[in-house]
């Protein structure tokens, strides 16, 4: 690629600065964004290309995600009198549950990293197209990814670290020293936890939002006078792309719903069955960590309700567009035949009907010459092309699915409603009101 050299006005001066063309530009600006993502999702044990990462990220999630809270959990246990601040039975199971989320999520993305690589998986390789065109949107919507998950996991870890302060204060059953290392251990590895699991979510998310882009401009790409059978091939490669997405998700999308949902109706038995009191102190894990499930759910719901909405979206786009264009073309010959009344000459080659007034007799009527029958079949071969195409894109309206079922608005209305009703009940059960 040729590289600009812009030269002062002074002859005697021949500095030369070299410019660095704006592809490039943005091409760096993605390729370090894209190895930003990937050294992220590598610390935390996701890009498992070599059979030492696979051993070096499962044994890092043993010890951080399962072995060292467990450890601090039975080594809290031996603490006498303490149901009023702490609940064993609470605690292991929402250990057992948060860490279920998190393999899941460890599983389902490594995975696919390890089978298509950083580039395949989010569909940015230069193989599937359009890379140049979206450089820029690639960037804010991997930016995007970072910036959900600290909104996200900032606050949780506030709500968790004063949740374990509190314990700390009213239930000091080890010397300062001891407690404060608990603490910092807890809260260490249900970060590391939260975050592996919130990161799986967010990825889902992320490359959900990149296809967005593509559908977005698809609605653009009706503007250009283009073949009908390119707007074809192309809508079938974007559906094609969503077949792999929802092939790619599908376990992960199922099994992150059934064990959020088994999450919540165990935490509501636990709660319903205690007999002792509860508050937000000793039953305060199941209250985060319920939420914090619900968010991850949340965040994969959007995400594929988001994409089949703009892919169903492209059935009515190309209905307006097709009735558009025959309006137009209407409404132009209507134009093209009153103009015709004022100047015989005015040529109008791009419309099949117009009237030819005769000025040589004046006896003869207005002529309104018959179209050929080829101007016919260009034009109605013309309306059926688009009118096919319209009935192709709403017998075909795409978007993410699971086993043959649609993810749309619908459904996540149902599912969401449906768990936050678990969570609430869950936070009603723990905010105890006392009486004297």
């Amino acid at each position: 690629m040729a590289v600009a050299y812009p030269q002062t006005d002074n002859s005697s001066s021949t500095t030369q600065i070299p410019l660095v063309s704006e592809d490039q530009e943005d091409e760096a600006n993605l390729s370090r964004s894209l190895n930003h993502l990937e050294t992220f999702l590598r610390v935390f044990g996701f890009c498992q290309y070599s059979f030492l990462s696979i051993i070096l990220s499962w044994l890092s999630f043993l010890l951080l995600g399962i072995a060292l809270p467990a450890v601090m959990i039975k080594y809290l246990s031996y603490c006498t009198d303490c149901e009023k601040y702490q609940i064993n039975t609470f605690e292991i199971q929402v250990l057992v549950f948060q860490s279920l989320v998190a393999t899941i999520s460890l599983v389902c993305i490594s995975h696919n990293l390890r089978k298509y690589g950083a580039r395949k998986f989010l569909f940015v390789d230069r193989y599937h197209g359009h890379l140049a065109q979206f450089r820029d949107e690639y960037v804010k919507k991997i930016n995007g990814f970072f910036r959900l998950l600290v909104i996200w996991v900032l606050p949780f870890l506030v709500l968790k670290i004063i949740r374990e302060a509190v314990r700390v204060v009213y239930a000091p059953h080890h010397s300062w020293g001891q407690s404060v290392a608990i603490l910092i251990a807890l809260v260490v590895s249900w970060t590391y936890s939260i975050t592996v699991y919130l990161s799986g979510c967010a990825l889902f998310n992320l490359v959900c939002n990149f296809q967005v882009i593509h559908f977005e401009n698809y609605g653009k790409l009706l503007e250009r006078d283009l073949d009908i059978t390119l707007y074809i091939e192309e809508h079938i490669r974007l559906t094609h792309y969503l077949s792999k997405i929802s092939h790619r998700f599908r376990i992960f999308f199922v099994l992150e719903l059934l064990v959020v949902t088994a999450s919540q109706v165990v935490a509501i038995f636990q709660t319903t069955w205690h007999s002792e009191i509860l508050n937000l102190i000793n039953g305060g894990d199941f209250v985060i960590s319920s939420i914090v499930e619900l968010v991850g759910l949340i965040i994969s719901l959007h995400a594929a309700a988001k994409i089949t909405h703009r892919a169903q979206g492209t059935g009515s786009v190309a209905a307006k567009w097709h009735s558009i264009v025959t309006c137009a073309y209407d409404d132009t010959s209507q134009v093209e035949t009153g103009s015709n009344c004022g100047s015989s000459e005015a040529a109008n080659p791009g419309h099949l009907i117009h009237i030819n007034y005769s000025e040589s007799d004046l006896e003869a009527v207005d002529y309104v010459p018959v179209p050929t029958t080829t101007q016919l079949a260009s034009y109605m071969s013309t309306y059926h092309k688009r009118q096919s195409f319209v009935t192709y894109l709403q017998s075909n309206p795409g978007g993410f699915s699971v086993f043959g079922w649609r993810v749309d608005r619908t459904l996540i209305n149902t599912i969401f409603f449906l768990e936050i009703s678990l969570v609430l009940f869950v936070l009603g059960k723990t905010i105890t009101i006392y009486h004297s």
